[in-house]
């Protein structure tokens, strides 16, 4: 029995790492289906490995994207071919091969809508970790290409439900500073800027102008440029 005890310990420190390891998986995936993107993992001959929701839905589609025998396939035979070439090289050379940015591939549906597809490599970095999960080299987002995108002056106004003059006093405390500054800055008086202030604070639910200014820098797009 002495013998065996060490073996059984063992076994159920694996059996629990392996739990560990596949809720870390579930929690990642769930993650993945919360992206408006499409997100679809790749290994490094093409294979689909994962697919998250809005990347299942292309896939289901099958217009400019589909799945043949487990592996991508894109109607445009360039875009096969770049695919195959990029993935090829994220598996031999990572980052340093493919760019740490990754590579932005076109894509046009059959009804003349495009599309943008972002090859990023999965094999080197702190991005290893998420493509080792799947056993991918490499991750492809699919998104419509629009010209419409939303500032974080809009969203921090769509959400606390600002008046275009109430956002343009928040902004200009963010950027000018007191309530002399932004008052002579707007051409208006200090006692207006000050009622706007008693408004930005009801509706945000901060209480001081250095607090205003932490919440529209929490505002700031997290991704690079």
């Amino acid at each position: 029995m002495a013998l065996i005890i060490p073996h059984v310990r063992r076994a159920l420190l694996i059996g629990k790492t392996v739990n560990i390891k596949k809720a870390e998986s579930a929690c990642f995936a769930d993650i993945l289906d919360g992206l408006s993107a499409g997100m679809i993992l790749l290994d490094a001959k093409g294979r689909i490995v994962h697919a998250n929701a809005a990347g299942t839905a292309i896939l289901d589609d099958a217009d400019f994207l589909r799945t043949i025998n487990g592996r991508l396939i894109a109607s445009e035979s360039a875009i096969n071919t770049a695919v195959h070439d990029i993935l090829l090289a994220a598996d031999g050379g990572g980052d340093d091969a493919v760019g740490a940015k990754g590579i932005a591939l076109p894509l046009t549906a059959h009804t003349g809508e495009r599309y943008v597809a972002h090859v990023l490599p999965l094999t080197s970095g702190a991005r290893r970790e998420a493509g080792l999960a799947y056993n991918a080299v490499a991750a492809l987002f699919v998104r419509k290409a629009t010209l419409k995108v939303y500032s974080p002056a809009e969203v921090i106004g769509t959400m606390y439900k600002l008046t275009p003059t109430e956002l343009r006093v928040l902004l200009a405390i963010v950027d000018v500073g007191g309530v002399p500054e932004v008052a002579a800055a707007l051409g208006v008086a200090a006692t207006t800027i000050k009622t706007h202030l008693g408004r930005l604070f009801a509706k945000t639910g901060v209480a001081r102008q250095a607090d205003l200014v932490k919440l529209v820098a929490g505002f700031s797009t997290p991704l690079a440029g």
